[in-house]
């Protein structure tokens, strides 16, 4: 007979037949791999093309926000600041800085209400030209931004005027002050380089991901 006495299967049935069919089976080590596999596959809120999206949408926000904070900083600034000089005071310098820029070199080159009127006059044309950037459109994405850079540029000789006024007299309480408006009119030249169209769209994400 070709099994033994108790009906149990012969030596050779198990030694082959039997691994045969184990390993037919899906092995414990295998099954976890796979799930573990499915589960990295699946979907999630980390997924790049999620991340991507989001990335996106900070960076247009942000976009929007330095843009529109540079138009209504400097444009009101120099609006309100040329009007005073040149139709409140029609150009006139008022009697306190008179007092304080008597016989000065201003006071001789070119005149203390001359230079008034002519900072009055470099303030508005800073503001014309901010205009000019609106209506040219250069607060879009895809636009350059000639015109915007050029009012930073001239909202920086304007403040180094009036820094270099201030330091004649000593005034260095308000040169201390003016500097950091020039130097942060410096920095905001730099930040507008790295947003479009000079940048990728991404601008922001690949600025936090070096």
């Amino acid at each position: 007979m070709g099994g033994s006495s108790m009906g149990l299967p012969s030596t050779a049935w198990t030694c082959t037949v039997l691994p045969t069919c184990c390993r037919s089976l899906p092995q414990p080590r295998d099954a976890a791999q796979d799930l573990l596999q499915e589960v990295k596959q699946m979907p999630t809120d980390t997924d790049d093309s999620v991340g991507r999206d989001r990335a996106t949408a900070a960076d247009l926000s942000s976009y929007v926000l330095v843009v529109a904070s540079l138009y209504i900083g400097f444009g009101f600034l120099w609006y309100y600041s040329a009007k005073e000089k040149l139709f409140d005071q029609d150009g006139e310098m008022p009697p306190p800085l008179k007092e304080r820029f008597d016989g000065s070199f201003l006071d001789t080159v070119p005149g203390l209400d001359t230079a008034w009127l002519l900072l009055g006059i470099v303030e508005a044309v800073v503001f014309l030209v901010v205009v000019a950037s609106l209506l040219a459109g250069e607060f879009l994405p895809h636009r350059r931004k000639p015109l915007l850079l050029n009012f930073l540029a001239l909202s920086m000789l304007t403040f180094a005027g009036m820094l270099f006024a201030e330091s004649m007299v000593g005034e260095f309480e308000s040169v201390f002050q003016l500097f950091t408006y020039l130097a942060g009119t410096a920095l905001l030249i730099v930040l507008v380089l790295l947003m479009p169209p000079y940048r990728d769209r991404r601008w922001l994400a690949s600025l936090s991901l070096r």
